[in-house]
This record gives C-alpha cells, sequence and structure tokens, in this order.
C-alpha cells in the first residue's frame, strides 16, 4: 500500500495582537465541533454570582458551567470584606446554583496558597498541580464533587 502525502510545507504565522481574529474563531469553532462530535456539546452557560454591599461591589464570581461541571473562573473578594464569610457565602450559593443546571461539582484553580486554604475549607479537594506556575508558586487545581440535596 502506498501513501501519498503532501509535504508539509504551508506557512506558519505566530500573532500576539489577534491581528487575524477571523483565523482565530475559526480555529476555536473547529475544534469545538470536534469536541462535541466525540464528547457532546459543551452546552456552556456563564454565571456572575455578586454580593453588593448597598450598591457597592464587595465580592463576586465568574465562571460557566459546561458538560455537567461549574467552573469558577474568577473568585475575587474586597480586601475589607475578607474573614467576614463573604467568600464562604459566595461559595455557599454556586452549589445550589451547580445543582439546578445540573452540574456534578465546582471546579477552579488558585496559585495563591492562602486561597487553596481557603477552598480547602470549604470542601474542596486538590485534584492537580503546575509547579513553578507562576515562577516561585504552584498553580493549584481543586474540585468539589455535589452531593444532591
Amino acid at each position: 500500500m502506498t501513501i501519498n502525502r503532501r509535504p508539509f510545507n504551508p506557512p506558519i504565522l505566530v500573532s500576539y495582537d489577534s491581528l487575524d481574529e477571523k483565523a482565530s474563531a475559526f480555529v476555536a469553532q473547529s475544534l469545538e465541533a470536534e469536541v462535541a462530535a466525540q464528547f457532546a456539546p459543551r452546552d456552556e452557560a456563564p454565571f456572575s454570582i455578586l454580593a453588593y454591599d448597598g450598591a457597592e461591589l464587595v465580592g463576586g464570581l465568574n465562571g460557566a458551567s459546561h458538560w455537567g461541571w461549574r467552573y469558577i473562573r474568577q473568585f475575587w473578594v474586597a480586601a475589607s470584606w475578607r474573614g467576614q464569610g463573604v467568600g464562604r457565602s459566595l461559595l455557599q450559593r454556586a452549589e445550589p446554583e451547580a445543582r439546578a443546571r445540573g452540574c456534578a461539582g465546582l471546579y477552579l484553580d488558585t496559585f495563591d496558597p492562602g486561597a487553596a486554604q481557603f477552598y480547602a475549607r470549604c470542601g474542596f479537594a486538590e485534584f492537580g498541580r503546575i509547579d513553578d506556575f507562576p515562577p516561585g508558586f504552584s498553580r493549584v487545581f481543586l474540585q468539589k464533587k455535589l452531593v444532591a440535596p
């Protein structure tokens, strides 16, 4: 059997400023279609849970649910509100929201050792890490599996 292959010589371009947004979008859409065909669609839905003191935003978390899990992409509490239960309340509110979306659990990552300890106290368990990312620290990945109410 003879396999005819084209020589690999297409031009390779590198962009650091998204000059070709159409091409970047095409790559993302192409990968998304392949992944959906093999593993099912992401069924992604963004979410935010916010904490206010009057009109002042004092904390919040953002993320998305996909493939039956809720990803917390960003989590922040104003320094003056830390240690007062705001963060714990935000995470606790994320759980019923995730269940309502049919999620099996929550996951997030951090490179702040104090934040990792906080998440562990809130029931999250480490499932992976990348050492020296950023340099001198470890990026820690944590998850919390949800049980039915």
